[in-house]
């Protein structure tokens, strides 16, 4: 095994020098297997390397997100406080009235935001809700900031109707492997997913999807959902990388959490398979130290969510990342072209 390992490495050392502007949909899982075994340094000199062939390496792109529909999601998510089978004592609330989104992304355009996410807790979204979330990406844009939303899964007209309305991102994560999948969610399958991936491509839509780490799943069930997502006919434009928040009254509170080296790892073999994704760290950095969070940055990270909640959990507060930010010599992203 150990042979056939060095042969991969050798072989993959010559791909990412040839193939480090094209990007490849056709990787195996051994391939996949053997960066994440790398040394350390190599793994993380690799990503880099290929990091700043595509981006600037001392910029981070800011996003927000933003709950415009808490509670009673119809889902069985084991790690989710929305699932309306999870005592967690979340309170079920109305769509967010439109003002109220309004002001909160003038004041995420304030902070230096240059995309403002939202989300709704459904399984899927009506054509009456959805005539009401257009209308929110409507008054976001006029706002002069990129919009992304996510509502569950989307048939190939509702896909179609958000990109007519100018809707730039769709947030749909795969969570985790196929293998793995059915041990945390079972109300919706792994070919639901990829099919509502496929009608907002198709509808010329950016996808944002990625997944969650930490809930019991293997560095097999970590390669395979990276190996997933870089394999997509076309990669996603935004890559969020959780790690879990760990909540009272959902299955996976008490779980063990992951190392810090697993997690950075597997930071730096996205980056590796997506070289122009966005990666971006998102659920779980208030559990994260800045020394982590820097050599998430330095393992090809170039994205954050911003402000003090996550659709329903913590997320640092906005002057502690304008702190390490500028302790890195780090700037936040203007212009999303790279």
């Amino acid at each position: 095994m150990s042979l056939l390992r060095n042969s991969i490495k050798n072989q993959l050392n010559e791909k990412i020098k040839i193939e480090a502007d094209a990007l490849r949909t056709n990787w195996n899982i051994e391939e996949i297997e053997t960066l994440f075994d790398l040394p350390f340094s190599d793994l993380i000199y690799q990503a880099q390397s290929l990091h700043r062939q595509n981006f600037d390496p001392n910029a981070v792109q800011i996003s927000t997100l933003l709950s415009i529909k808490t509670g009673a999601c119809p889902e069985d998510c084991s790690y989710c406080s929305q699932s309306a089978q999870n005592d967690t004592s979340l309170e079920r609330e109305k769509l967010l009235a439109l003002d109220k989104v309004i002001t909160a992304a003038k004041e995420a355009k304030d902070s230096g935001v240059t995309r403002f996410c939202m989300g709704a807790a459904w399984r899927n979204p009506t054509d009456k809700s959805l005539d009401n979330v257009i209308d929110m990406i409507s008054a976001v844009k006029d706002i002069g900031m990129e919009t992304c939303v996510t509502l569950g899964m989307l048939n190939q007209s509702q896909a179609q109707r958000l990109k007519e309305a100018g809707l730039n991102y769709y947030n749909h994560n795969l969570d985790t492997s196929p293998e793995f999948y059915g041990e945390v969610i079972t109300t919706r399958t792994y070919q639901d997913r990829l099919d509502t991936i496929q009608h907002v491509q198709a509808a010329g839509i950016n996808v944002c999807s990625g997944g969650i780490l930490g809930m019991g799943e293997t560095r097999r069930d970590r390669a395979r959902l990276l190996q997933e997502l870089a394999n997509l006919s076309q990669h996603p434009d935004s890559v969020p990388i959780n790690d879990l928040v760990q909540v009272k009254g959902t299955p996976l509170d008490g779980i063990d959490r992951l190392d810090s080296f697993e997690f950075i790892r597997t930071i730096a073999v996205a980056r590796i398979l997506m070289p122009k994704s966005y990666v971006r760290l998102s659920a779980g950095r208030v559990e994260m130290n800045d020394e982590m969070q820097s050599l998430c940055f330095l393992a090809g990270a170039n994205s954050i969510f911003y402000g003090e909640r996550l659709l329903t959990t913590d997320n640092p507060v906005e002057n502690h990342d304008d702190v390490l930010i500028e302790k890195l010599g780090m700037k936040k992203e203007k212009s999303l072209s790279h």
